[in-house]
């Protein structure tokens, strides 16, 4: 599994460095709106002409994706030691033949999971 770490912590470090230079951007770009604003808006313009909704339903995908990914992930883990246990006299027993059969089911399956993921929140989409 040593594969996977060193793609996965850049991810993580690229992602938190985005994030962070994302939430910088959007402060000025508030901060700017907010300047421009500045004393034009009084609340007798926005009376009556902003309507809030209350109760709209907001569905978060995230925990079927991740759901969806880490199931895939299980299963995939799953099926590559099922694999390795059952052919491990036909298929000399080597680190990388290790490695490529482990790799391979995880990611297959973890996307494989993902699709599933995406195709419900499709069904989903369309009961709305």
């Amino acid at each position: 599994m040593d594969f996977i770490m060193v793609p996965a912590v850049m991810g993580i470090i690229t992602l938190g460095i985005y994030k962070l230079f994302e939430l910088f951007v959007r402060k000025k770009e508030r901060l700017i709106i907010i300047d421009k604003i500045g004393d034009k808006l009084t609340p007798d313009i926005l009376n009556g002409k902003i309507d809030f909704p209350t109760n709209i339903p907001k569905l978060s995908s995230s925990a079927l994706k991740f759901g969806c990914l880490f199931m895939g992930l299980g299963i995939g883990m799953l099926v590559a030691f099922a694999v390795h246990y059952n052919f491990a006299d036909f298929v000399e027993s080597s680190y990388q033949i290790k490695s490529a059969i482990y790799g391979s089911c995880v990611l297959l399956f973890g996307g494989i999971g993902l699709i599933a993921a995406f195709i419900v929140e499709l069904k989903l989409g369309k009961k709305r």
